[in-house]
């Protein structure tokens, strides 16, 4: 009896011997392996739970993937990751391995846990581990929702302007805000099963800043930490989860400003495991063996924000020369407040009072209740315009750094790796900054695959990268203001990608 893999061998060779190519169905069946690596730096204070660098190998007779998911804040330039990092991940992987640079994704969770100095070392022994444990497996892509965990962190004002929900400032006035942005609710899925059914992977991508913490403040892998805990628990022993950040940049943990509750990032990070597991349900694995990456490099241009800067300082300037005088401190002001909020009427005593007063032909209270209501708003006045002056010099400082480093690099672009990876149904893209969510929705609209979805935070970090309309926003918000590009390198990533989709 002839075997599978001895058909499939005739049947490609009778296609080339007539002058068909072979179709993506007859491609070699995939081989996969996967492993992870603890890397937390336990010197670093107490530890809430592991912080992982996990390793995905895919390969078939001409290609090798490799996507490596790492449990911090970015790939260099930020947090404990040193910016030659990847340099010499790559390298070696060449070097030691044969895999090419160019065929190696890595993705930062953008948790703000604290890494080990030798996470590089590690990397290169999670990828050598998935390397050498390859088996054949089969394919299946799909998606998964979840809308409860996060919310759009931009705040649309009456002014025009917009502001973000940072614990860097106090927000506006809530009758200022009239709206905020979109999220994305789509979980994208690729699992990769053994021959036996067993699940070897999963790959998941889902937008959302995992900045909650955990009550006890420990180093934490934050809410993607607990998501892939919560898959790998429930499927396969040996399944690895591995989570690809997606365009989060103005997305963050739902009531990331909550006071009255502690900060724990791993109830929604549940919420998020759960719901990639009910998709992974209703996904079906097969022998899929298409498999393609192509990477790209792309000159971005610089932004020059001078002007802004200088305008900001003007800004700055008559905010300082609004405050006004006023008689109340907060020892006195919070009583105020308290007993003017509790009683609108008569909030200096009693009300027979007032009436006794009005009886004689006084107003004393009455007066009084005149001229705290005044100071008090004097005050508040002044509040805002402290908190409003806390913004615009958190951002202006944003603004002059990367105004000054853009200067300094003696260059009008920078070069951004650009990956674009099919596994299969599933299609991804990459960028090395903190794509918005618009950004993410848009490339999806537009592209030709059902099954596409982006992955920021990968091969390199540049900061922010907001979309054009949010730039004509510079220095009302971080995303706006923590960014080194000018608007039009949206036009240039989007039209990259667009052509790139189509060769996938």
């Amino acid at each position: 009896m002839m075997n599978a893999t001895r058909f499939r061998t005739l049947l490609i060779t009778a296609c080339a011997v007539v002058g068909s190519p072979p179709s993506d169905a007859l491609a070699a069946r995939l081989r996969a392996g996967v492993a992870k690596v603890d890397i937390t730096n336990t010197g670093a204070g107490p530890i809430n739970d592991p912080l992982f660098v996990k390793a995905l190998v895919i390969k078939d007779d001409a290609t090798t993937v490799v996507v490596v998911t790492v449990d911090a804040v970015a790939i260099g330039e930020i947090g404990h990751i040193r910016n030659d990092y990847l340099s010499k991940v790559r390298s070696r992987l060449e070097k030691e391995l044969g895999i090419k640079p160019q065929s190696v994704l890595v993705n930062a969770s953008h948790c703000h846990g604290v890494v080990c100095a030798d996470v590089d070392e590690r990397t290169f022994q999670a990828v050598k581990q998935a390397a050498s444990h390859l088996v054949p497996v089969n394919v299946g892509a799909g998606v998964g929702h979840e809308n409860r965990i996060m919310e759009n962190r931009r705040l649309r004002l009456k002014s025009g302007k917009e502001a973000d929900v940072r614990h860097a400032y106090a927000l506006p006035p809530d009758e200022e805000v009239v709206g905020t942005g979109p999220v994305d609710p789509e979980i994208g899925v690729l699992r990769l099963d053994r021959e036996d059914g067993r699940t070897l992977a999963v790959v998941y991508n889902f937008a959302c800043h995992p900045i909650m913490g955990v009550p006890s403040g420990g180093n934490t892998a934050d809410l993607t930490g607990f998501a892939s805990k919560a898959i790998e628990d429930n499927l396969s022993d040996g399944t690895i989860a591995l989570f690809l950040q997606g365009c989060g940049g103005d997305v963050n943990p739902a009531l990331y400003k909550d006071v009255d509750n502690p900060r724990n990032a791993e109830p929604l990070g549940n919420l998020l495991g759960l719901s990639t597991l009910r998709a992974l349900k209703t996904i079906r694995s097969k022998d899929d063996g298409r498999l393609k990456v192509i990477h790209e490099t792309i000159a971005l241009p610089r932004a020059d924000v001078a002007k802004r800067i200088i305008a900001m300082e003007s800004e700055q300037q008559a905010l300082l020369q609004s405050l006004q005088g006023t008689s109340l401190n907060l020892k006195t002001f919070l009583p105020l407040a308290v007993k003017y909020g509790v009683s609108g009427d008569y909030p200096s005593y009693y009300s027979h009072r007032y009436m006794s007063e009005k009886a004689a032909g006084r107003d004393d209270l009455t007066r009084l209740d005149a001229e705290n209501r005044v100071n008090m708003k004097q005050y508040v006045d002044n509040i805002h315009i402290m908190e409003q002056l806390t913004r615009t010099q958190t951002n202006l400082a944003l603004l002059r750094k990367h105004q000054a480093d853009n200067a300094a690099a003696g260059s009008k672009t920078v070069d951004v790796e650009v990956l674009g990876v099919r596994v299969g149904d599933f299609v991804l893209v990459t960028f090395p900054g903190e794509l918005t969510v618009q950004t993410g929705l848009d490339v999806k609209q537009a592209s030709p695959h059902d099954l596409t979805f982006v992955a920021g935070y990968t091969n390199g970090y540049i900061y922010y990268a907001p979309t054009a309309e949010q730039l004509k926003n510079v220095g009302g918000a971080q995303e706006d203001s923590d960014c080194i590009l000018a608007p039009e390198w949206q036009k240039i990533y989007e039209d990259t990608v667009a052509e790139l989709l189509k060769k996938l």
